[in-house]
């Protein structure tokens, strides 16, 4: 049978998403009960670039749910030393039964799932962050319920985790405004035609206008650190700070993917202060990847 993977956030219908949130929360009821399903399972994490919260919430979670995970470093990897991602993909198909891949291009990962036999899952590309943002409906889900009537507002760069936003909004049918200073805006191809509950702007008030939940990212991400003195200067007014996110809901709430630069996308009293769910957002990542994962191999 061909496998189930996990490119970006659209690979699955909106039914199948509620249907991992509700499990999600489940096992996150349930952490230390729960049984465990994937036992005699091994997960590969195929890590090309660093990770706190990727790596140990899947490595954790494959744990809590019985399985084995093996961790693949590009240093302790024969691709380091130029074997194609064709050869590797078929060859640890054989050994585990789902590969999770952190690294630089789409196109890469999307090589891999072509010849892996086994579900591989996108734990972060230059272009797509769905784990993540799948962690970050939970936790809205959690604060406010359906997604339907709710206003998200994305503020900064218009990178991998817009582009997962963009990806939910057009799956679950929620408004979003992104607000991306010009030059900076996410993938056209991603973007598509703007629309009336899709739209990208240059003011980031006009964003968060009666939004429900605020959101943004670093300014600088992985790889782009010599881009990092320019970027301050032309960010400088996307930052998310009391100001700002007083121009959303009273009781609007913050996320944040992190790690984060206080100071910089947001202000030490945003992301520390009542409206911030950063650290349930982070917790988040373990139960919906547990609940991914339980999908993808056993569904």
């Amino acid at each position: 049978m061909t496998p189930r993977h996990f490119l970006r956030f659209n690979a699955l219908s909106a039914g199948e998403f509620e249907q991992l949130l509700t499990r999600a929360a489940a096992l996150k009821a349930t952490r230390r009960t729960h049984e465990k399903r994937l036992a005699g399972k091994s997960v590969a994490l195929f890590f090309e670039k660093p990770s706190t919260r990727t790596r140990v919430s899947f490595e954790v979670g494959v744990h809590e749910l019985g399985g084995h995970a093996v961790v693949i470093p590009p240093r302790d990897s024969q691709v380091g030393r130029g074997e194609s991602v064709a050869d590797t993909a078929r060859t640890l198909s054989r050994y585990i039964d789902a590969l999770v891949v952190r690294t630089f291009e789409q196109e890469r990962l999307e090589e891999l799932a072509q010849h892996a036999t086994v579900p591989v899952v996108n734990a972060l590309t230059d272009l797509h962050h769905p784990c993540q943002v799948l962690a970050d409906l939970l936790t809205v889900r959690e604060n406010k319920g359906s997604f339907a009537s709710l206003k998200f507002a994305w503020i900064g760069d218009g990178n991998n985790m817009a582009n997962a936003w963009i990806d939910a909004a057009r799956l679950l049918d929620f408004h979003i405004v992104l607000a991306c200073p010009p030059g900076y805006d996410p993938d056209p191809e991603v973007l598509g035609r703007p629309s009336a509950r899709l739209r990208v702007v240059r003011d980031p008030m006009d964003a968060v206008d009666r939004a429900d939940v605020v959101s943004t990212d670093v300014w600088a991400s992985m790889g782009q650190e010599e881009e990092h003195a320019k970027r301050l200067a032309l960010f400088s007014r996307y930052q998310v700070n009391e100001k700002l996110i007083a121009g959303a809901k009273p009781d609007a709430i913050f996320l944040h993917c992190l790690p984060a630069h206080r100071g910089e996308e947001v202000s030490a009293a945003v992301i520390d202060g009542p409206r911030s769910r950063v650290w349930d957002q982070a917790e988040n990542r373990l139960h919906t990847q547990k609940a991914l994962l339980e999908f993808l191999l056993l569904s």
